[in-house]
């Protein structure tokens, strides 16, 4: 039993030691060798920091014609297709009018029959204040008789019918302020009833002007010159829409909601140039600077812009690979083609400035290692990898320091370029894998 497990004690260290050797092995980095890897030189210049980016043509002004609020679907009669030029003024779209047509007939009606009602009332008026100022006079004729009876001296009648007619007087002037107070209480309340069938009226003219309102609003006109661009109607799968559906443009006779957006604007006269840019190349432009345009409908035209924005802030979009952050540049041109529209793509090739006396190679010979820049330096028969400073790059060199001038640099990673050994099944894989 005891040299049983001495004897498992020593294989194990064995394997242990076997294990170890293995990983140092695959861990040591060693000088690769140079066969069959394409070389460059370090060599001393001058280096243009043009900056190459793709971009499109973006209206400067947009303006959005939505379907007018009606209160209720709205059916499209007529529609401008995409692309058609249209001028300040001009009809871009109309819908269905029969159904407001109906509302504002109702509301005519209605306002016809107010109209009448406050003619009626205003009469009504007239006759109470007519028959009331006959009340009134009659009431006063009555009192100045009653006084007039009463002037007689008491001597030249009875003591009773003297009294009799004093008595008369006072009852004739309470009856005169009671006709007085009802005149004044019927005034009032005949003027309110006269309000609320004017006020009647009002709404009834309100609602006639809101109809017709609503019906000079079905015909859309464009504010500005510019082009029509019809939207997808997203409506037209009965509300069920995922990432990546295609939709179709709205058209005549299709039913939309009010106030849903249809048709843009977009003035042709005053364009702009978006295109992105990385933060390596962000440094290089500032605003004013010269730029080369070609657009892609217009081949072997060459147009110029300058940069009139920068942005100070990062963007990022789904469509966006690598790390490297982009900023985007807005770029005018110094002079419009009407062959132009928003949308097309272009390529812009921006002019940098030159840095001169310094060493460049090209971009392809540029590796990253553990976060840091490196070339694979060529001495004798195998390459050494080497970290270098990038200083400025280019489209398709950069400019380094830490590497002396005719310095001979891989210009593929030679860590894979390099033949594995082989074995009597075929290749062997190299250890660790592929990096």
């Amino acid at each position: 039993m005891r040299m049983t497990r001495k004897r498992l004690w020593a294989l194990a260290a064995v394997i242990t030691a076997g294990g170890l050797a293995l990983a140092g092995l695959r861990g040591t980095v060693r000088p690769v060798a140079a066969r069959g890897v394409p070389t460059a030189r370090v060599v001393r210049g001058s280096l243009k920091l043009d900056v190459w980016a793709r971009g499109e043509f973006r209206a400067s002004r947009v303006v959005p014609l939505a379907a007018p609020s009606a209160g209720s679907m709205l059916r499209l009669i007529r529609l401008a297709d995409t692309g058609t030029a249209v001028h300040a003024g001009d009809v871009v779209m109309e819908f269905d009018p029969a159904e407001q047509q109906y509302a504002l007939d109702q509301a005519l009606s209605a306002l016809a029959e107010a109209e009448q009602q406050v003619i009626r009332s205003r009469a009504d008026v007239d006759a109470r204040a007519a028959q009331d100022q006959v009340g009134l006079l009659t009431a006063r004729y009555t009192v100045r008789r009653a006084e007039l009876d009463a002037r007689t001296p008491e001597r030249l009648m009875p003591a009773n019918e003297f009294k009799k007619r004093a008595l008369t007087v006072q009852e004739m002037k309470r009856r005169l302020a009671q006709t007085e107070q009802d005149i004044k209480s019927r005034t009032t309340t005949t003027l309110a009833a006269l309000a609320v069938v004017e006020q009647t009226r009002n709404r009834s003219r309100l609602a006639a002007e809101h109809a017709q309102q609503i019906i000079d609003s079905l015909v859309v006109r464009s504010p500005i010159d510019g082009l029509v661009a019809v939207k997808e109607n997203r409506d037209a799968t009965g509300g069920v829409f995922f990432s990546g559906m295609s939709l179709p443009e709205y058209r005549v006779g299709d039913t939309v909601f009010s106030g849903r957006s249809i048709v843009d604007v977009s003035a042709t006269a005053d364009m702009e140039i978006k295109v992105r840019v990385t933060e390596e190349d962000r440094p290089n432009l500032v605003i004013g600077q010269s730029a080369a345009v070609h657009a892609d409908p217009l081949p072997g035209r060459r147009f110029t812009a300058r940069i009139t924005a920068l942005s100070g802030l990062a963007v990022r979009s789904n469509d966006q690979s690598g790390p490297l952050r982009q900023f985007e540049v807005t770029l005018r041109l110094d002079q419009i083609d009407p062959r132009l529209r928003p949308g097309t793509s272009v390529r812009v090739v921006i002019a940098g400035g030159d840095v001169r006396n310094v060493l460049t190679i090209p971009r392809q010979a540029l590796f990253q290692k553990d976060g840091k820049s490196v070339v694979y330096v060529r001495t004798g028969e195998r390459f050494e990898p080497r970290e270098v400073k990038v200083t400025n790059r280019s489209e398709s060199r950069a400019s380094i320091e830490g590497v002396p001038e005719g310095s001979q640099i891989a210009l593929v990673n030679p860590i894979r370029a390099v033949a594995v050994p082989t074995s009597s099944n075929g290749p062997m894989p190299a250890a660790g894998g592929p990096r």
